[in-house]
């Protein structure tokens, strides 16, 4: 019987410990302009990150690097998050979100400079290296 309940012991401890299960990274080319994008399977959010500096066209507002998330459906939302800070911006002029380049898969995480992303099927989380950073859905935008 003490054998028994020894296994059983043993057993409910091992079952009972947390596993950690990290998501694979993915990575996605830069274009030539230096620039990274990547959309979700879902095609209503794009992401695109700019390094430090920018590029010929285009400069981040505090010099970069910035990672630039925008959400197509219900509404369309851009979430702008740098190493210093996050904005959201409601009224967005240059609406050219979805494209069909660089999916994002569920389960896979990308990191890039300061800021790394997890793709999941409810929806995606980045953080900058301090730990701020938003999550974006169809359903919902949280900026932390």
């Amino acid at each position: 019987m003490q054998i028994g309940r020894y296994a059983f012991v043993v057993a409910a401890f091992l079952l009972s410990q947390s596993v950690t299960v990290h998501a694979q990274f993915v990575t996605f080319p830069a274009a030539t302009n230096g620039q990274t994008t990547f959309v979700m399977p879902s095609h209503n959010v794009e992401c695109t990150y700019t390094p430090a500096g920018g590029t010929a066209v285009y400069k981040p507002f505090d010099g970069g690097p910035e990672l630039s998330c925008d959400r197509r459906e219900p509404k369309y939302v851009r979430i702008v998050l740098t190493p210093k800070s996050i904005r959201r911006f409601d009224d967005v002029g240059d609406q050219d979100c979805c494209g069909a380049g660089n999916p994002f898969p569920y389960g896979m995480r990308w990191s890039r400079g300061p800021f790394t992303c997890e793709s999941s099927e409810t929806g995606l989380v980045c953080r900058n290296a301090d730990g701020r950073g938003f999550s974006v859905s169809r359903a919902n935008i949280d900026l932390f």
